[in-house]
């Protein structure tokens, strides 16, 4: 299609495509930018669609972003029906670190120092090896299962209150 006959087709088409938005969400703004977003589908496809399909090409790309919005509005609505006061709770413990360092007090000391000099210090396998005189492997599995006991203490509701 050349850009021509692309013109040609945003006069032609835009009112009854606008109209035909409208008449579906009854939102003239919204209708408006599904008309848009459909003529600049259009553009980005300019060499592939013959202008003998475009009216076609132009309704269908319009149906399905008109769909498209439609399900995003819905879920848009649910989240606003959310009452946050359900799922919060005023309560609020705002010593994080003190919750970290509890947890960390409770691990085994191979996995605390792994995790410190990985984490904290930012050390590589080979060298919190080379430290600590574990081998790679090791090193890993101590700090996997240091993160997993960390995780879940730290989930936990009454360690957090």
């Amino acid at each position: 299609m050349t850009i021509k006959e692309y013109n040609n087709s945003v006069d032609s088409y835009s009112d009854g495509l606008y109209r035909f938005v409208l008449k579906n969400i009854k939102n003239p703004d919204m209708a408006r930018d599904i008309v848009q977003d459909s003529f600049e589908k259009l553009w980005k496809r300019v060499n592939d669609v013959s202008y003998e399909k475009v009216k076609s090409y132009l309704f269908t790309t319009a149906y399905h972003t008109l769909i498209d919005a439609i399900r995003r509005d819905k879920r848009i609505e649910k989240i606003d029906k959310i009452n946050p006061d359900r799922y919060s709770h005023a309560e609020q413990y705002s010593d994080l670190q003190q919750i970290l360092h509890d947890a960390l007090d409770k691990l085994p000391e191979t996995q605390r120092s792994v995790i410190l000099l990985r984490d904290y210090e930012g050390y590589s396998y080979r060298e919190i090896a080379e430290i600590t005189g574990l081998n790679e492997a090791q090193v890993k599995v101590y700090i996997y299962r240091g993160r997993v006991f960390l995780k879940s203490y730290i989930i936990r509701m009454e360690n957090v209150i």
